[in-house]
């Protein structure tokens, strides 16, 4: 690293670059730049189609899906990324044939790696534009180069005057000015949001898509703000101080802005490396995860909805470090009590208990013409790694099976999705949760799902970790701590 000092400022000692000079400029040209990654993704999706289903019944279909997001990309001048962005993992795992699977998730994962970072003088000169004169009296040294992208910034080590290792977000300029202007075109983002909604399928799901487009553009204008993801981390870190194996890392409050964002500086393994790791390992880190997503739930009321593998740091205790809370769902209390509710009738195989809660949340109405038992098989559906009579390790095939299997004109719950009236807050809900379940599949995790989702609906924690965690909320209610209280 380097020191931080005042001819590192990208212009002569004791100047600060001025809003307008980092709006326009030879900075904005930074925004085309985001433009053509998000084009060159897509247009490796349709090359490398090309090369594997030549001769082959399903080109047609799939070539003309990715030569349409290629040119979505292409008119993009940041949203269409962003959103290409947050549907990459799971979009890639669940709804694309196995065969196919891996063209589109290495080519629209260069979305989240290969964004053009900014000239080291450019990432000194946002920082000093962000925050001003702290930037010399709060950093000892700054890293120009970036070692982390991330989804529209990049990441920089630095180490604070008080010693503390920091990482610092820095959005790329001209980012969020571009997203904007790309919200405000409905016809753009309707058609990618169908086209994302649906999966790369054929099929659609029965969603209000005007809802849903609504609901992903509140997400992606919320991640153009780093201090709303500061204080979201902070939450999160607040509610988790302590954990046996959660961790979040602590956010420096005053070295936060729109566009900088610094957190404590956070070591560990890579999902690279932790897909090879031991199975023990791999099945403490999935739970932690799942525990994690759906703990959450109940203690916060809130729901972080971008569990891409890039955004867990692993370690060999077991335990996960979690980062970017910039897409995070605040939910409803009674919402998240009207789904337990349901869940908790689908596990006492209360067939009409089921549709009775159903109805009450309103995703269904008593006059449609759907049966308890349809109600009851679409819950059972989605919940099925639950019914396993002996744990299994769940794989991205057998997840995309699934869902396409759920939502399928031809298939069981036919019926009841044709029905069901999903509100677009829902969209991200089932992200999240989807994303999840991916997330432990891809660390092909062998656990006890049916403890797991018990526990989730109200019932005693029964694994070793869920028995650690109990003891670690108890203990801080016992002290009179109520962070997390509302569950434990």
């Amino acid at each position: 690293m380097t020191v931080f000092d005042a001819e590192l400022h990208g212009g002569p000692a004791g100047t600060t670059p001025t809003g307008g000079e980092i709006a326009g400029g030879r900075l904005r040209r930074a925004a085309p730049l985001v433009g053509l990654t998000a084009r060159t993704a897509g247009e490796a999706v349709v090359v490398g189609l090309r090369r594997k289903l030549a001769g082959t019944d399903s080109t047609g279909f799939h070539i003309r899906t990715a030569e349409r997001y290629a040119e979505l990309l292409g008119h993009s001048k940041g949203a269409l990324m962003k959103a290409g962005q947050l549907f990459s993992f799971t979009a890639a795992g669940w709804t694309v044939p196995e065969e196919l699977r891996s063209i589109y998730q290495e080519a629209f994962g260069r979305l989240r790696s290969e964004a053009p970072p900014m000239a080291p003088e450019l990432a000194r000169m946002m920082l000093q534009h962000e925050l001003g004169s702290r930037a010399t009296s709060a950093f000892a040294e700054f890293d120009p180069e970036p070692f982390a992208a991330a989804s529209i910034g990049q990441v920089h080590e630095a180490r604070l005057t008080d010693g503390r290792e920091v990482a610092v977000k820095i959005q790329y300029p001209g980012v969020a000015e571009a997203i904007r202007a790309d919200l405000k075109n409905a016809e753009l983002l309707a058609t990618f949001f169908a086209l994302a909604i649906s999966g790369l399928s054929p099929h659609r799901l029965r969603l209000d898509l005007r809802s849903a487009a609504r609901e992903i553009s509140a997400r992606i204008v919320e991640e153009l703000d780093y201090r709303l993801e500061a204080s979201n981390q902070a939450a999160f870190a607040e509610c988790y101080r302590g954990h046996p194996f959660i961790h979040v890392p602590d956010v420096v409050g005053g070295l936060c802005t729109r566009r900088v964002l610094t957190q404590e500086l956070v070591r560990g393994r890579l999902w690279s490396d932790a897909v090879t790791a031991e199975q023990d390992l791999r099945n403490q880190w999935a739970e932690a995860i799942h525990r994690f997503g759906y703990g959450s739930y109940h203690r916060m009321n809130m729901f972080n909805t971008d569990p891409h593998p890039g955004n867990y740091l692993f370690h060999d205790d077991g335990s996960v470090s979690f980062l970017d809370f910039g897409s995070v769902k605040r939910i409803r209390h009674e919402q998240v009590e009207m789904l337990m509710t349901i869940y908790r009738a689908c596990l006492r195989n209360d067939v009409l208990g089921t549709w009775r809660a159903s109805v009450e949340a309103g995703i269904w109405r008593s006059t449609d013409p759907v049966t308890p038992q349809e109600v009851y098989d679409y819950w059972r559906e989605d919940n099925e790694l639950v019914w396993a009579e002996e744990q299994f390790i769940p794989t991205l095939s057998y997840v995309g099976k699934g869902v396409r299997r759920r939502y399928s004109p031809l298939g069981p719950s036919a019926n009841a999705v044709r029905h069901a009236n999903l509100p677009g807050e829902y969209t991200f809900i089932a992200r999240g949760e989807l994303g999840v379940t991916c997330v432990m599949a891809g660390l092909r995790a062998s656990i006890d799902w049916i403890s797991l989702v018990t526990e989730h609906v109200g019932g005693a924690p029964l694994t070793a970790m869920g028995k650690r965690e109990h003891a670690f909320f108890a203990e801080r209610r016992a002290a009179g701590d109520l962070r997390g209280s509302s569950a434990g």
